[in-house]
């Protein structure tokens, strides 16, 4: 079922504040609905329905799920916005952003084809961030008050949710962890060391990929500037650790660039020297 084009007959389109409606057919026999689109995902192992058993499936099978197509730089949801919705990325990043006073953001996280997106709004049923697509993208819509009900029904699923909601604890843990590093390179090494093994995890590629988001954007998110990220890439481009190609990275020495996360740097005045790799 689409989240977007013309609205088919009898449906219910919903219409969250400060972005256009999208569809949700109604609830039909079984027999009559189009095979679901979990079933043949490329990253269902990774999304909720994963793990789930026999019993478990047929009933987050029966879930009211959608999607929706995003074009870069459109949101999907806003910081302020009615939580209705948990979001299972099926194609493409996106980012999470946090308003800022000053009416910029801090990029508090990327997210890729499997990561659920959403769950920001738990806690008081408004969104805390707003995310955007880094690229063209599909996103499923689950109905959380759905969700839930459904859990209630299934210890499996309720299993699945709580271990969905640790692993996003656990990535932001490793965030913190690199964003508490003195040096801000060492920060830029960590991160293309976390890309690589989410694109790992996701089937692809773990030493050749692009960087769907900017210089700026991965500044943000590690707490430096956009220069600072320029200049470690091309420190790391000088030593070998990595090949760059605009937004194209290849991991040439990964225990090299491991080593010098790690603390083995070697600066010196090297760096400050270094010529600005740019977006």
């Amino acid at each position: 079922m689409e989240l977007h084009g013309d609205t088919p007959a009898r449906s219910i389109v919903l219409r969250p504040p400060g972005r256009p409606g999208f569809v949700i057919a109604p609830k039909e026999p079984r027999a009559s609905l189009p095979a679901a689109p979990c079933q043949t995902c490329s990253v269902r192992r990774l999304c909720l329905p994963g793990s789930l058993d026999d019993r478990s499936q047929p009933i987050f099978d029966s879930l009211l799920i959608g999607r929706r197509r995003l074009q870069k730089g459109q949101k999907l949801y806003r910081a302020g916005e009615p939580f209705l919705f948990l979001y299972a990325v099926r194609l493409g990043t996106f980012k999470a952003g946090l308003p800022l006073n000053d009416g910029d953001e801090h990029v508090s996280a990327f997210h890729f084809p499997g990561d659920i997106m959403g769950f920001d709004g738990v806690a008081d049923g408004r969104h805390r961030t707003t995310a955007t697509a880094l690229e063209a993208a599909e996103a499923c819509a689950i109905p959380y008050a759905q969700l839930m009900e459904a859990c209630a029904g299934s210890t499996e699923l309720r299993k699945r949710v709580a271990q969905l909601m640790g692993t996003q604890l656990v990535r932001e843990y490793r965030t913190t962890q690199l964003v508490a590093r003195h040096l801000s390179e060492a920060r830029v090494a960590g991160f293309l060391l976390l890309v690589s093994g989410w694109m790992r995890e996701r089937g692809y590629s773990p030493r050749e990929f692009h960087l769907r988001m900017s210089r700026a954007e991965i500044g943000s998110y590690l707490g430096t500037s956009l220069e600072t990220v320029s200049r470690a890439l091309s420190l790391f481009a000088r030593r070998g650790f990595i090949l760059v190609h605009s937004r194209r990275i290849e991991l040439v020495d990964e225990p090299g660039l491991q080593a010098f996360e790690a603390g083995d740097h070697g600066l010196g005045r090297a760096f400050s020297a270094a010529p600005v790799v740019t977006a």
